[in-house]
């Protein structure tokens, strides 16, 4: 799955990868985001495209339409999202994608929970595909949107069976055009993540595990 990520470059530094300044109604910021501890139900930046222009809205990670009665949802696994009930309408109309340099998971080791924190080999950012309201330029709370995640492959499943669908830049912006159905999406997932053997990890300071923690620390490598 994924509940906590980092989202600490500039937005030009993730844009870059994606499509050129003519493309974009983003207006130019070189302040990184400095995020290094994402948690649900915060706004975060999400991509998305209105109008032939890419966006970058804060929306709010959890999604809640006014009938589910429950706690947020965070996640929306890939095999299903495309034909449920729920997820379906997103599925066709809301995609989006979330910017990120890694995520952080959790395995219990001798009796305790040891943070992960997961990145591309390369260093390069992650694009994970996400679905949600399609009304992300009001930061509606009532409806946000979601990560979807797919099953762990290669050694990621040693730290958990699930994990975010990240997809290639070209792929990732494929996934976010307006004119692109729901079964083509489908297609752009199949064609376009990025597999298990391009990820690595280390563990990192329990310090992750409060949400109030945001430094750059809590992404280094510590021996214990």
């Amino acid at each position: 799955m994924c509940g906590r990520f980092a989202q600490s470059q500039t937005r030009e530094e993730y844009l870059a990868y994606l499509a050129e300044e003519a493309e974009r109604d983003i207006a130019y910021d070189p302040e990184p985001i400095g995020r290094y501890n994402v948690a649900p139900g915060t706004k975060v930046l999400l991509l998305s495209e209105r109008d032939k222009q890419l966006h970058l809205d804060p929306v709010l990670w959890g999604y809640t339409p006014g009938w589910w009665g429950k706690p947020p949802l965070i996640n929306a696994r890939v095999e299903t999202a495309a034909t449920s009930r729920m997820f379906k309408p997103l599925w066709l109309h809301g995609r989006a994608i979330v910017f990120a340099d890694g995520w952080f998971e959790w395995k219990t080791e001798g009796g305790k929970k040891q943070p992960y924190f997961i990145h591309r080999t390369n260093g390069q950012p992650l694009f994970m595909a996400a679905i949600g309201s399609t009304l992300f330029e009001r930061g509606d709370e009532a409806e946000g949107f979601l990560i979807v995640t797919t099953a762990a492959d290669k050694g990621l499943v040693d730290i958990n069976d699930r994990r975010p669908l990240v997809l290639s830049p070209a792929a990732a912006r494929e996934w976010i055009r307006q004119d692109v159905g729901g079964k083509e999406a489908e297609r752009i997932v199949e064609d376009g993540a990025v597999s298990g053997e391009h990820f690595t990890w280390h563990a990192v300071s329990r310090a992750v595990g409060n949400v109030k923690n945001q430094g750059s620390e809590l992404i280094e490598p510590i021996n214990y």
